[in-house]
């Protein structure tokens, strides 16, 4: 559920709001002013939690710019002044909730709320008005490739503020400025705002617009999707629904907490019942066109980050694999084919740490296996 409103921005006021007639602080937080810092130290994220005060994640890192306490009024109040009543409800009947927030010509936001020992927690993404490109991304130029594919499934993955919503963004906008295509997301809650430019763009967000990313999928079949985009294959209904969508010739894009091609490929079959597990590899080794796992590392310079990224084709090899339930050997086969754009993600590393992007410490920090990333980057392919 989102929530749009208009609120002017004054980079001088304070955090913490002044009472006029004794000039004491009253404790009640500006969060319009929370949020213009966060853009203004380029912070990824903002933390609410009591007692501690504002933290923010700056290049990966926390940090506290604002030396006060949060009383758990304070982020009660915060809450409740950018949340609906729809959310205020959904919260309250189960004491956590994600929603979208918006500062008009500022930023969007997404916001998750929870209960900890008995108060309120906050913790707010940003997400630029702006969609980021792939070349400013970084993406793998092999990335434009597959986001033009008639059919099958891709999956973007990697571990929670690694940047994948960015990536599917980046991928949707390059289909909108060069494709005409119908295109639904199924989004919880909706980050990046598209214009229809080429494409039409359908967002649909759970709770406000769908009960679940299982039924928007299912109905999104009968709305004459060209590509179908899912914020995340959760669940058993979820991937099921999914994996039909792309044997039935629609694109299909989603996202996973995995860490690498290999384990990726395992997750999803994992998901259904042992029973069927040996028909998932055959039907996942027909649709599935690539595995994108990303990291993002601080860079070198000290100022921002970069992406890291393996890349997975589904060849013929990958394939056989998969179907021969014989995914350790993922990793290999992807070293062997770096010439049609397949890349693990120590290739990468190695590469970035070379060119200067990124500290050798920190590739070190990213990869499960050092010794062949320390070999990558001292002996370069």
């Amino acid at each position: 559920m989102s929530t749009e409103v208009t609120l002017p921005v004054d980079k001088k006021e304070s955090v913490v709001n002044s009472d006029p007639d004794t000039n004491q602080q009253t404790g009640k937080i500006n969060i319009k002013q929370l949020l213009s810092n966060m853009l203004a130290n380029e912070a990824s994220d903002l933390h609410l939690k009591v007692p501690t005060g504002p933290v923010y994640r700056i290049n990966g890192e926390l940090s506290k710019h604002d030396p006060i306490q949060l009383t758990p009024q304070d982020v009660e109040d915060v809450f409740c002044q950018i949340a609906t009543d729809a959310q205020k409800s959904a919260f309250y009947a189960s004491n956590e909730v994600d929603f979208a927030y918006s500062i008009a010509g500022v930023a969007r936001f997404r916001v998750n709320v929870h209960r900890q020992r008995g108060s309120l927690s906050m913790a707010f993404r940003m997400i630029p008005f702006h969609i980021p490109t792939m070349y400013e991304l970084g993406l793998p130029n092999i990335c434009k490739d597959l986001i033009m594919k008639p059919r099958g499934l891709i999956v973007v993955t990697g571990p929670t503020g690694t940047g994948k919503s960015s990536t599917l963004a980046a991928m949707v906008q390059h289909l909108n400025q060069n494709t005409n295509k119908m295109i639904i997301t199924i989004e919880d809650p909706i980050e990046f705002l598209y214009n229809d430019e080429n494409c039409v763009i359908s967002q649909r967000e759970l709770g406000a617009d769908t009960d679940s990313f299982a039924s928007a999928l299912k109905h999104a079949l009968r709305h004459d999707p060209d590509i179908i985009i899912v914020g995340e294959m959760r669940d058993l209904e979820t991937t099921a629904t999914a994996v039909a969508a792309a044997e039935t010739g629609h694109l299909v894009l989603g996202t996973l907490h995995t860490v690498d091609a290999a384990q990726t490929v395992d997750r999803l079959i994992d998901i259904f019942p042992p029973t069927q597990q040996g028909q998932m590899r055959l039907q996942f080794s027909q649709i599935l066109e690539a595995v994108i796992c990303q990291t993002l590392i601080p860079k070198a310079s000290g100022q921002g980050r970069v992406a890291a990224f393996e890349v997975m084709l589904a060849n013929t090899a990958i394939r056989n694999l998969i179907r021969e339930g014989k995914t350790h050997e993922i990793t290999g086969t992807i070293l062997l084919n770096r010439s049609i754009g397949m890349q693990t993600l120590d290739q990468n590393l190695a590469v970035l740490v070379n060119q200067g992007l990124i500290k050798r410490s920190d590739a070190m920090l990213k990869t499960s296996h050092p010794d062949v990333l320390t070999k990558m980057i001292d002996r370069p392919f």
